[in-house]
């Protein structure tokens, strides 16, 4: 990992096309701005770690015995005693 120190308003470049600038410093926080071509893709790592979290859970098939349960919870139960009308 390159470490490099720059002061707001300063520039960093990654290779022809990307373009790394300190757009303010904070007591905190330090905001970045990126410029890159638009088939790079520019997201931040817990975005990217949440949207591959998603995509796994919505590939798990839930087996049929818990499907089967979950459904038998849910349908009306019929009881043995039945009300006449008068």
């Amino acid at each position: 990992m390159l470490m490099m120190s720059r002061r707001e308003g300063e520039t960093i470049l990654i290779g022809d096309d990307i373009e790394i600038v300190v757009a303010h410093i904070g007591r905190s926080r330090v905001k970045v701005g990126i410029r890159a071509p638009r088939h790079v893709a520019v997201v931040a790592q817990e975005v990217k770690l949440v949207r591959e979290e998603n995509v796994a859970a919505a590939a798990v098939e839930p087996s049929d015995k818990v499907l089967t349960s979950f459904i038998k919870k849910f349908q009306p139960t019929r009881s043995s005693s039945s009300f006449s009308a008068r």
